[in-house]
């Protein structure tokens, strides 16, 4: 079972031999990046206009058991994608590491590609698959729009920097994205689990749940964007350094924003005695 694992999982030819190339990789032209997020925020906002123009009540729009089945395939979906990604770069150290034993260690390399990495072999399959996932991940402005009538500014531009920052880090080879996706899928995981717990009636934690799990991955996320710094100007420099530094500022942006909106989520608690709709929908029910 193992080996049969092993095997579909990091030694499978379309794994090894993946190559990121805007002619044979779907979905890898920055004309299809910026024509599918520039789509994702013209149909959400065309949904949204065309239900309040339809349904001017503001009720919830039924969804049935979509949105359960959704967070239980994103679990399975980022559980792969940890698992594979895992093997992968296990993989890749065993077998490259006596090119670079005397001058890096396997956590280094980790955070830290040489300069000339191309983007091809295994864990850039799981980082193109993780891309992919994106995409599946937008759903849940959907559900927001249909059960909750609200479309925040913060989740459209959050889930359109996701997209981006996982299509720069293919495009060019960029350092930290294998640790990068393993946090990002193991809360994924996590959360999109307690998701579907929740979606079935089963009882939910008694504290905000999925906020935290975002405070943890922002947490080990600065932390190993100073080590990936620190790497790059102490051993000769990481690959795709300069979009590590725009990635850098995206990430800033969106936990900027987050600071932003829950401050105003708390004024307008006291003033009021009641969460903002769009300050829930960040905060209580945020995508991460």
């Amino acid at each position: 079972m193992m080996e049969w694992l092993r095997y579909y999982l990091s030694e499978h030819p379309a794994i090894v031999g993946f190559r990121w190339s805007h002619t044979q990789s779907w979905g890898s032209t920055w004309l299809f990046l910026f024509t599918s997020i520039s789509f994702y925020i013209a149909f959400s906002l065309f949904l949204h206009l065309l239900l309040t123009l339809l349904r001017p009540s503001r009720r919830p729009v039924p969804l049935g058991p979509i949105p359960a089945l959704h967070s239980l395939a994103m679990a399975l979906i980022s559980a792969t994608i940890f698992t594979g990604i895992l093997v992968s770069a296990a993989a890749e150290i065993r077998e490259t590491r006596w090119f670079w034993r005397r001058s890096k260690t396997p956590f280094q390399w980790l955070l830290c590609f040489p300069l000339g990495t191309r983007p091809s072999g295994r864990v850039f399959f799981w980082s193109y698959v993780f891309y992919l996932s994106r995409f599946l991940h937008t759903l849940r402005t959907v559900f927001a729009i249909f059960g909750r009538r609200q479309l925040s500014f913060f989740r459209l531009f959050n889930h359109s920097i996701l997209i981006c920052t996982s299509f720069l880090w293919l495009e060019f080879s960029q350092s930290f994205q294998v640790v990068g996706i393993m946090l990002a899928t193991a809360v994924y995981a996590v959360v999109y689990g307690y998701r579907f717990w929740t979606a079935i009636g089963l009882r939910g934690a008694c504290f905000p749940f999925v906020v935290s799990c975002r405070m943890v991955l922002l947490s080990c996320n600065t932390l190993c964007q100073f080590g990936v710094l620190l790497l790059h100007l102490l051993k000769g420099g990481c690959n795709g350094i300069g979009a590590w530094l725009f990635n850098c500022v995206l990430n800033a942006a969106i936990l900027l924003l987050l600071l932003i909106f829950y401050v105003k989520g708390r004024h307008r608690k006291r003033k009021v005695g009641d969460f903002d709709p769009d300050i829930d929908l960040v905060v209580k029910h945020k995508q991460i």
